[in-house]
């Protein structure tokens, strides 16, 4: 008898038997876990096989595993590049889309090069999963033997966030003048509506489906029986698919049905044809009032900006972001040792997140000297120069055009000189040919190298120096670009704290603050509000005392 397939809670046609065969073996990632989580997995053609997604599937679940994850998602891109023309590498472009759909908060790739290998690729694309609530982490390098290449990354990175908002302040301004002619500014057009001359039009073909749905909605009917009835009759939404329940959310809440042109914070009344009259609008709105009375179960999303840099001195296993209700009902975010979750032994006690976020944010926020910006800035090119070194074929190529032209010269000086053969001129001839050919390669070649500017790198780490240190965004740019890890150890009166830089130059510190802002209360998560403040409010840095020691283990998950 053969043996059966097993059904699995997520789509995994792109593996192969063979790596299915793992989650047939195990299943434990696919069914249970605290956060979900993606798996991104590339193999190149050069020098590698099928078995390389095996071997990186298998890491990657044990890494998931560990951290107890579950896998929602598998994108794998299979014999492509990660360096050339990172458009044409459909499933990451195709996850990248997904991740606006919030399903996932992770994304787990082997090794941070599967992801790209052309670090501004890395920054812009890591910088559009963030933007969508979501982070990249590697299974297998939980801290960098390269700090400078994470520093350029962090550089490249913020620097494209930074001129992209630039950019998107002067498209906002054009978006809003054309808004207020009420003209459309792209997006999804609403069923019963047709875009001509830049402006919304009432669609003769589906503006009825959207007055029968309200019609049907304010008369009792639920929308699993109009989707079921509009589906029935061939009915089709504005994406030209089946109804769903979905489907009317939005469509019941648009005010633009009633005329009422919206853009931001833009409301523009008679803006638009209306489809629907006010009344039955307002007879749908009440009872959809009604219908959300229940309390949202929604979970907010937390970022936490020390996942995957902060690691217990005790045991060395990761600590990771975790929720909790107090007594008091109140929401408490905390950082809690992996080992001592899982009870295997560990006594390190949580961490307050605000807290230790912010200890590490002024430590490396007092870092940033004109002195050390102009550091970041020479490290930031000598590497950008070095990538292009050792990733790219132009200084080979480079080398070669500078030999064909010398040749070229040789030659035509000797033709100059009266020395003019049928050899040396077919030889010319042949050289014209090979540097055309060289200087196409190296045309192509340079679409792949991102050039960055020193003044530039200056300028935008110039405005760190202005920076809000209580703002939560600042502070994830600020540890992103200067944090390599963090490493906590409990001590009776406080914590002994370690920080690891990407910085060379900047030395592993060590240093002690007091007070204990995450002390247990005998029940739930209070962590003691009166210890919470350290100092912070009274002081312009938080309390150090005792000696400065230098150190150069760093901790990592085994």
């Amino acid at each position: 008898m053969e043996k059966d397939i097993m059904k699995f809670p997520i789509d995994l046609s792109a593996l192969t038997a063979e790596e299915i065969t793992q989650f047939e073996d195990d299943p434990l990632t696919l069914y249970t876990g605290e956060q979900d989580v993606a798996l991104y997995l590339r193999y190149s053609s050069t020098g590698q096989s099928e078995q390389s997604i095996e071997g990186q599937l298998r890491d990657c679940r044990a890494f998931c595993k560990i951290n107890h994850y579950r896998i929602t998602a598998i994108y794998i891109d299979r014999a492509t590049t990660a360096r050339k023309d990172v458009e044409k590498r459909v499933h990451l472009m195709e996850m990248i889309a997904d991740s606006a759909k919030q399903n996932w908060e992770y994304v787990i790739v082997w090794k941070l090069d599967r992801f790209a290998r052309n670090r501004n690729d890395s920054a812009i694309m890591k910088m559009r999963l963030r933007k969508n609530g979501v982070k990249v982490l590697s299974a297998t390098e939980h801290l960098s033997d390269n700090p400078e290449g994470i520093l350029l990354e962090s550089v490249l990175e913020g620097m494209a966030e930074f001129f992209s908002a630039e950019l998107s302040q002067k498209v906002t301004r054009g978006m809003r003048e054309s808004a207020l002619k009420c003209h459309s500014v792209g997006g999804h057009v609403p069923l019963g509506y047709k875009i001509e001359n830049h402006k919304l039009v009432v669609n003769p073909d589906t503006a009825h489906i959207v007055q029968e749905a309200f019609s049907l909605y304010a008369n009792g009917e639920s929308v699993a029986d109009i989707a079921r009835k509009f589906n029935a009759a061939g009915y089709r939404t504005a994406k030209n698919t089946e109804f769903n329940r979905s489907s009317f959310k939005v469509m019941f809440r648009n005010v633009r049905y009633i005329g009422t042109y919206t853009y931001k914070d833009i409301q523009i009344e008679n803006g638009v044809p209306a489809i629907i009259d006010k009344e039955l609008f307002e007879a749908v709105q009440r009872r959809l009032s009604k219908a959300a009375e229940a309390p949202a179960r929604g979970k907010a999303k937390v970022d936490y900006l020390l996942s995957g840099k902060l690691f217990c001195g005790h045991c060395g296993a990761s600590m990771n972001g975790e929720s909790g209700v107090g007594r008091s009902g109140k929401v408490y975010h905390y950082y809690s040792c992996y080992t001592k979750k899982r009870k295997l032994g560990c006594e390190k006690r949580p961490l307050k997140k605000d807290y230790i976020e912010e200890i590490v944010a002024k430590d490396a926020f007092a870092l940033l000297t004109d002195q050390l910006i102009d550091e970041i800035a020479d490290m930031a090119i000598y590497q950008s120069e070095q990538d292009m070194i050792n990733e790219t074929r132009l200084p080979q190529l480079s080398t070669q055009l500078s030999e064909i032209e010398k040749s070229i010269a040789n030659i035509t000086a000797a033709i100059e000189k009266g020395i003019a053969s049928e050899t040396l001129m077919h030889r010319l001839v042949q050289l014209e040919h090979e540097k055309k050919s060289v200087e196409k390669e190296i045309k192509s070649e340079e679409k792949f190298v991102y050039r960055i500017d020193r003044d530039q790198i200056v300028f935008w780490l110039s405005q760190f120096k202005h920076g809000n240190i209580e703002d939560e965004d600042f502070r994830r740019r600020l540890i992103d670009l200067l944090v390599n890890s963090v490493t906590v150890w409990d001590e009776p009166d406080g914590y002994r704290i370690t920080t690891a830089y990407n910085l060379t130059s900047c030395k592993t510190k060590t240093f002690r603050v007091e007070k204990n802002p995450a002390a247990e209360e005998a029940t739930g998560f209070g962590f003691g509000e009166s210890e919470c403040a350290i100092g912070l409010k009274s002081e312009p840095y938080y309390i150090i005392y005792g000696t400065i020691f230098v150190q150069t283990k760093r901790h990592s998950l085994s």
